[in-house]
């Protein structure tokens, strides 16, 4: 299943992350083998780095990605003395998996959030975040979800995505509305979501999982994990998901299964939806497959707050590294805003780091609103065993129209609860 059918990514739509002229970064400084920095990185153990080689095993989205993260580590290696080496993985999962098996891992392996937990809890990954100089600089949701149960904050993010509402601008002006009438609330969204429906085509798609229907549950003041407690079945999640089915009921919004696309995008882009819940990874596939469809992207309505999911990869470095400290200055040089930066031109992904965003915003003006849900988005459970409540819970989503939604979330709270207890 294609990524940004599923997590999306990100940040990534499963892996996502070039080339910067970006000099210095590594955080330790030249012959001491020390990392600079002050605070909670000086006080952190470090593993000095060696000659060694670093190897580094990603999930590319593509060739400009490939060529970017290649670019990037040879820079570095340059800049260090130290050999490195990108291997581009066909199932990373399976690969890094089969590494860690055998003992003979990469050093830095893409780590998404389904697989971080499970990999912390075997012992795979080294906890270095905290070491790095620019540590305090990530968005905290997105440190939030590499931060484990230990309260150790593993890896640094590499970049990240957010969901919110793409509009299909001729749709939009054949219907009478005006860049007034953006949908700030519910009520507003349901307004101009009959207003666009219009014979096959309708006011608004998304994809039939909790990977996108999830934002009206952080839009309604819930969430499936609140506090570290399992929360699916609260009345603000039951609120949410009710109001989603009469959406669908009333027929002014269908998933993307219902118009036949295999993902929201699919449906945006054909035009058989005019507004569609996606991340900003939908640029992509506009440009490459839909370039005749001109679109706006503005911040998911509101329900009772503002609410976002948000999805993120890391730089994760392995337990049974040979150069431990090598893997890290590396990601400390990946990590820099000048490399995030051009990261971000290089294949259109947002900067992990707080300190980027103005400069991100400035060059990327019509996509703002995603990285402005970085304020205020949601992670999805990502705990050993979540996987599988989630794939039931997308299971009973794909027939919501047929379904209570509390028996829904009252079955997934009962699954959810000794996963998150651990």
């Amino acid at each position: 299943m294609k990524i940004k059918q599923t997590l999306a990514a990100v940040a990534t739509l499963g892996a996502v992350a070039a080339l910067s002229a970006c000099g210095g970064g590594s955080g330790f400084d030249s012959g001491s083998g020390t990392a600079s920095g002050s605070g909670a990185a000086s006080a952190a153990a470090k593993e000095s780095p060696t000659t060694k080689e670093v190897s580094v095993l990603i999930g590319s989205s593509g060739d400009a990605e490939t060529k970017a993260v290649t670019d990037a580590v040879a820079a570095w290696s340059k800049d260090s003395g130290i050999t490195a080496k990108v291997v581009v993985a066909s199932d990373l999962v399976q690969q890094a998996t089969q590494g860690f098996a055998a003992g003979t891992p990469a050093d830095v392996v893409y780590t998404s959030t389904d697989a971080f937990a499970g990999w912390v809890k075997a012992g795979n990954l080294y906890a270095y975040g905290d070491q790095l100089s620019n540590a305090d600089d990530f968005y905290p949701g997105l440190k939030e979800a590499f931060t484990a149960s230990d309260g150790k904050f593993y890896c640094a993010p590499k970049d990240f995505s957010t969901l919110q509402l793409v509009i299909n601008d001729k749709l939009w002006k054949a219907a009478g509305l005006t860049e007034a009438d953006y949908p700030k609330t519910w009520d507003d969204l349901a307004t101009v979501g009959k207003k666009l429906t219009q014979g096959k085509v309708k006011g608004l798609t998304f994809s039939p999982e909790i990977q996108r229907v999830g934002a009206f549950l952080a839009q309604g003041g819930g969430g499936l994990v609140t506090d570290g407690k399992a929360t699916a079945n609260s009345d603000a999640n039951v609120e949410a998901l009710t109001w989603v089915k009469q959406a669908l009921t009333d027929g002014w919004a269908a998933t993307s299964a219902d118009l036949g696309a295999g993902w929201g995008g699919e449906a945006f882009g054909k035009q058989q939806a005019a507004m569609v819940i996606e991340g900003n990874w939908i640029t992509g596939a506009m440009q490459s497959d839909y370039s005749d469809v001109g679109y706006t992207a503005v911040e998911l309505p509101e329900g009772k707050a503002k609410g976002t999911l948000q999805y993120t990869n890391c730089w994760g470095v392995t337990a049974k590294s040979d150069n431990i400290g090598g893997a890290v200055s590396l990601v400390e040089y990946l990590t820099t805003k000048e490399q995030q930066l051009a990261f971000a031109k290089a294949f259109g992904v947002m900067p992990s780091i707080q300190s980027a965003k103005s400069e991100w915003s400035a060059a990327n003006p019509k996509m703002v609103p995603f990285i402005n849900g970085a304020d205020y988005a949601q992670n999805l459970p990502a705990q050993v065993g979540a996987a599988d409540v989630i794939k039931d819970l997308n299971a009973q989503l794909s027939q919501l129209k047929a379904k209570d939604p509390k028996v829904i979330l009252d079955s997934v709270q009962t699954n959810l609860e000794p996963v998150v207890a651990g």
